[in-house]
């Protein structure tokens, strides 16, 4: 199941130089996972999560697979891309492809590194890409609605559902906002079918220097702010640091980060809020040929969970042996926590939680 996130931005933020600090890291964890670069500009990478250490060390696991994100890195945008400008019709294209948004905005000074814009202002660079984004989408959905409105006055109630969804977002688009504040509640997989580029959620990352990656900015407070407003993910990072941190040997990375004052890295912060913001929780399976983490969407129930795992787990699904991720290190696994009687049989209608540990009945 690939989840993605697709960074963007204007030229010269550090978009470039985050991804492939993100691609770096996964080439040096490739040793103990299978790691791949699908295209030059995807890379894919493990979501940090130390609860499956822990589980690896109870159960005597002689392998541990991490769970993983992808992050394709989308050619920089300039003003009048919804017209084709500079790389425009090749970033649309690829946006739309992606699940959620990451939205590198520069946060720091450097007359090394010039400003596509002549100076630094985050705020006016998110509304340059934004406004982009959704001129391409008012476009795109004024293009449909004429044939739609035709089919609803001919009775089809399908196209007649679709215009009352589109319309408001017309509005919302016209006016300056994006599609997804238009999206009327319950109706939001209706609207992930229509591919806008301004529904997709957004994590927005304030590239500071090497000096704020510990605290951040003003330019980056203004950032969290506008995030905030928006009902978005918001992270800090120093694209700089994150490039050396990525070259250390794994041993030399603690030292380095406590002498910046960081608890974690930037990356490892940006990889959590691109899972949390698709919405993305984690089960496990472990047992002493492996321990793994599986990547499922919040909401999943049991069966449509082992088909995470393999088609043939949902099909012939009976039932799953479940314990929670605490019961599961209290007991010292799963022997203790069936004796201690937290081994729950779950059915098909069981919802899986994050940090489920489950072993999946099946007959096919």
């Amino acid at each position: 199941m690939g989840f993605n996130c697709g960074i963007v931005g204007l030229p010269n933020v550090g978009k470039s130089t985050l991804f492939n600090a993100l691609t770096e890291t996964a080439a040096a964890q490739a040793a103990n996972y299978p790691f791949c670069t699908i295209e030059p500009n995807v890379g894919r990478v493990a979501v940090p999560d130390a609860r499956l250490g822990t589980l690896a060390r109870i159960a005597k696991s002689a392998k541990v697979v991490p769970t993983s994100l992808e992050f394709v890195d989308i050619a920089g945008l300039v003003r009048g891309a919804s017209k084709g400008e500079g790389l425009g019709n090749q970033f649309l294209a690829n946006i739309r492809e992606v699940d959620a948004i990451v939205h590198v905005l520069r946060c720091f000074e450097g007359t090394d590194v010039t400003h596509v814009e002549g100076s630094v202002d985050p705020l006016r660079d998110a509304e340059t890409v934004e406004t982009e984004l959704m001129l391409a989408d008012l476009e795109s959905l004024e293009k449909r609605v004429p044939a739609l409105q035709k089919k609803a006055r001919g009775g089809d109630r399908d196209a007649a559902a679709q215009v009352a969804l589109i319309e408001p977002m017309i509005a919302a688009l016209a006016r300056g906002e994006p599609a997804r504040v238009a999206i009327p509640p319950g109706e939001e997989r209706r609207a992930r079918s229509l591919n806008l580029l301004t529904t997709k959620p957004v994590l927005y990352v304030a590239n500071v220097d090497e000096a704020s990656a510990a605290t951040g900015n003003a330019w980056s407070a203004k950032v969290a702010d506008m995030a905030s407003a928006k009902g978005a993910a918001f992270v800090v990072v120093s694209a700089a640091i994150e490039a050396e941190i990525a070259q250390l040997p794994a041993e030399e990375k603690r030292g380095f980060l406590d002498s910046l004052g960081l608890a974690d890295s930037g990356l490892d912060r940006v990889i959590r809020a691109g899972y949390a913001l698709l919405g993305l929780i984690t089960f496990f399976t472990a047992g002493p040929k492996e321990s793994r983490a599986w990547t499922i969407v919040r909401g999943t129930r049991a069966p449509q969970a082992a088909g995470a795992i393999h088609g043939d787990f949902e099909r012939g699904f009976i039932a799953a042996e479940t314990i929670a991720y605490d019961d599961y290190v209290a007991c010292g696994g799963e022997a203790g926590a069936r004796e201690a009687g937290k081994l729950r049989i779950e059915g098909r209608d069981y919802v899986v939680q994050d940090g489920d540990v489950v072993l999946f009945r099946f007959n096919v």
